[in-house]
């Protein structure tokens, strides 16, 4: 359906039973967040939060909370979006099955946004300090926007059509932020908002920015997709909703300077200007990976004015250990373009960023291995130049952990299944090749594993070929261990994960520092002392995968817990042990099992905790009586 507001959107939803209203009184200080938590991870309603302490806004969240509900917000335009996406793929489609296509046309002519003078938008004025101060977790720097829109254009050439809408964090307060004044923009330069700053400063001057809340729930979605650099988000966002985005056109003033274009149906517009010469510390926040990112040096808005319009209803979301809301979003995403990675890539045959492991540390890909026709496939070829390309590829680039197998050695494996995947690498896997490390590279800014922000390695395993193993499951009677690792179980066939020393001065707390650089890096020599002593004939040599963690019990209890804890908590070419261990020809490898330190360490951002009496405050309201009794 073709929503015009956000308020549309909300009363159909109502209608159809997808949506709950809350009219006791909540706090947008953690409960509200916690509150929105748990209703995800029950299956739950959107809601909307009629009375917010401290402000006269209502609150909407959990909006794509099931893919139940994102197909019911959009089932009116999903199909014709995909065959937008098929003609990408096969132009030649349309030849052969015309009529299948024949609302491409409308679909092409929704993508155009639609100038107007006027916007719903501008009709009211408020300020920051009034808007909802949204806390996520207890040691947030500050109240954060967390679904915004962030929208800029080339200073060189403005216009919607080299606009960019991204969703990057918006810190309303805080910090060293002057109050109802200022607020903090985490982006990094090579986002498409970045492409604009680095313009402003070869221009040598400053550029505006609108950050968009609210409004047509495809605004949102548009703001998160993948798109190649030239294509703009709205037109995305005008196929998605089902008609042209509204926008009040962008304008000079009477300095000369430019002021960009406004979603004129978006429920809240905070304008402002960015110096691309200044930068101001933002954070912590809790992020997607299931920790804090930490406080670092971000560009800052200079807010002017926000706006406003009638009836208007703040939509939120919640980011933290996956999976979350922003999991539907990566859902939705691969839904939708899923098919045309493959015609980027020759070779690639699927890929699947691994939500339980905060999507980008962890990648599962397959490819074709087809270098080699006439002879056994006996060593990684055509994979490793697929694995290259697919770390050259836009948020590809942020994988830290790649692993590729060949789809000829089992054709009805599914890249999504993360079980089976796992299953036919590690029974494939000679670490003596297999091994491809690129160290001194970028990472997700969110990753602290590295050696400094955006510092660290990746690591691709390539496997092909039969299988050379039988994975075990269950552990050895006669397993031992050096001393200081103990409690040994088995995660998964073949992954064996044994609890290890702590490393001191890990978990710690982020109270009160300004950065991840102010804790060294640890100096722990365990792992390797470990690998050291289960030389030859050893029990352990069953299990080709060791993990050492600081929990076994957490992490053997589920996939999802040997994911996140393996993948978030290492950095390949620091963490990555093996017994055996050599290097030939600069290529390292191990002829026993492959060893990763997953431990936490000092210079690592802690777990995200929910405070205590913030969740009895939820117990209460989930009690019999209370209004989301029965929800969770």
């Amino acid at each position: 359906m073709g929503y015009r507001t956000l308020a549309h959107c909300i009363a159909d939803l109502e209608r159809a039973g997808h949506l709950l209203r809350i009219e006791q009184e909540v706090d947008p200080h953690l409960q509200a967040a916690e509150i929105q938590r748990r209703v995800f991870a029950a299956g739950g309603p959107a809601l909307y939060f009629a009375r917010v302490k401290g402000t006269r806004f209502p609150m909407v969240s959990n909006l794509f909370g099931t893919m139940e509900r994102v197909r019911f917000m959009f089932r009116d335009t999903l199909a014709a979006v995909r065959r937008l996406v098929e003609l990408k793929v096969d132009p030649s489609a349309l030849t052969r099955r015309p009529w299948r296509y024949l609302g491409v046309p409308l679909t092409g002519l929704r993508t155009l946004p639609k100038l107007r003078r006027r916007a719903a938008v501008l009709r009211h004025q408020t300020t920051l300090r009034a808007l909802p101060q949204l806390v996520s977790w207890p040691e947030d720097g500050g109240p954060f926007v967390t679904l915004p829109q962030v929208y800029s254009e080339d200073v060189r050439a403005p216009g919607p059509m080299r606009s960019n809408l991204g969703m990057y964090r918006v810190q309303l307060a805080g910090n060293a932020y002057a109050p109802d004044r200022e607020v903090g923009l985490h982006y990094q330069i090579h986002r498409g908002i970045g492409v604009h700053h680095q313009a402003a400063i070869e221009a040598g001057e400053p550029f505006r920015v609108n950050v968009f809340v609210g409004g047509p729930p495809a605004m949102a979605v548009a703001a998160v997709m993948p798109l190649p650099e030239g294509l703009s988000e709205l037109m995305f966002a005008g196929a998605l909703g089902g008609r042209r985005v509204r926008l009040r056109r962008g304008f000079r003033d009477a300095a000369g300077a430019w002021h960009p274009a406004i979603a004129a149906e978006s429920d809240f517009c905070i304008s402002g200007v960015v110096d691309p010469a200044r930068r101001l510390p933002e954070g912590p926040f809790g992020d997607h990976l299931g920790y804090y990112s930490l406080t670092h040096e971000f560009p800052v808005l200079t807010v002017d004015a926000v706006y406003h319009r009638a009836g208007a209803v703040w939509p939120f979301t919640v980011v933290g250990r996956p999976p979350q809301e922003d999991t539907l979003f990566g859902e939705l995403i691969h839904e939708l373009t899923g098919p045309v990675i493959p015609t980027v890539i020759p070779g690639l045959r699927a890929v699947h960023a691994v939500d339980a492991a905060g999507v980008h540390p962890l990648l599962l890909a397959i490819g074709s291995e087809r270098y080699t026709p006439y002879a056994e496939r006996v060593a990684p070829q055509e994979l490793l130049t697929i694995a290259n390309a697919i770390l050259g590829q836009g948020q590809l680039s942020l994988a830290k952990y790649l692993l590729i197998v060949a789809g000829e050695d089992a054709p009805a494996l599914e890249v999504s299944d993360v079980a089976a995947f796992l299953k036919h690498l590690l029974a494939r896997v000679d670490w003596r090749r297999d091994l491809h490390f690129q160290t001194r590279t970028t990472i997700d800014t969110l990753d602290y594993t590295g050696h400094g922000l955006n510092q660290g390695s990746k690591l691709v395993i390539a496997a092909v070929g039969p299988a050379r193993r039988e994975l075990r499951a269950t552990l050895p009677e006669n397993l031992s261990l050096p001393d200081g690792f103990s409690a040994p179980r088995v995660a998964a066939p073949g992954v064996l994960v044994v609890q290890g020393p702590g490393i001191a001065g890990a978990p710690w707390s982020p109270t009160g520092l300004a950065g991840r650089e102010r804790r060294a890096h640890a100096v722990d020599d365990a792992v390797p002392r470990m690998c050291a002593a289960l030389t030859g004939e050893h029990p352990i040599h069953a299990f080709p995968l060791v993990v050492v963690v600081d929990d076994s019990e957490l992490a053997a209890r589920s996939l999802h817990n040997l994911l996140w804890v393996t993948f978030t908590r290492s950095n390949p070419a620091v963490d990555v042990h093996g017994v055996g261990a050599f290097t030939e020809h600069k290529h390292w490898g191990c002829t026993g099992p492959l060893v990763i330190d997953a431990r936490l360490k000092p210079h690592q951002a802690p777990p995200l905790i929910e405070d205590p009496a913030v969740t009895r405050s939820v117990d209460a309201l989930a009690a019999p009586g209370g209004p989301l009794h029965g929800i969770f």
